[in-house]
């Protein structure tokens, strides 16, 4: 799956209502998933990683958030499409409303594994290009290399 097809699917399967939080969206793509080959979800999970991996930069967190809110706060940049993805990533300061209203979107990041579990009957112990845990970016975080 390339990038276009990634943010296709999630505008695709996006909600007409708000849904900042993913609640309708993860299950939507889960399903979306489903009726594809299990390489459309190895490639989901793939761009998912990758986007992720992208906003992880001390500009977009800043000091107080742990590692966890961090990720399920980028989740939620993802979740709101490819417009507001590219301009977060292009423009930190508009991270900021995710982070100081604790917008998670965690059932996003789920979504890969579910899909591969019902497609395949077996469990995924995946790993991307790219990880997407908090702090993972090595070259968004110049502050923390320097530190002993």
């Amino acid at each position: 799956m390339d990038e276009a097809t990634f943010w296709q699917l999630i505008e695709v399967c996006s909600p007409p209502d708000p849904d900042p939080e993913a609640e309708l969206l993860a299950p939507a793509l889960t399903a979306r998933l489903l009726a594809g080959p299990v390489e459309d979800v190895i490639g989901f999970a793939e761009q998912l990683s990758r986007a992720l991996y992208l906003l992880d930069t001390e500009e977009h967190c800043g000091d107080e958030l742990s590692g966890d809110a961090f990720l399920y706060a980028r989740a939620a940049v993802v979740a709101a499409g490819r417009q507001t993805y590219e301009d977060v990533l292009r423009e930190p300061a508009r991270f900021r409303p995710y982070a100081e209203e604790l917008i998670w979107a965690e059932s996003l990041l789920y979504v890969p594994d579910e899909a591969y579990r019902e497609l395949t009957g077996k469990e995924w112990d995946r790993a991307t290009r790219h990880s997407y845990e908090s702090f993972s970016n090595t070259d968004g975080w110049p502050t923390r290399q320097q530190q002993p």
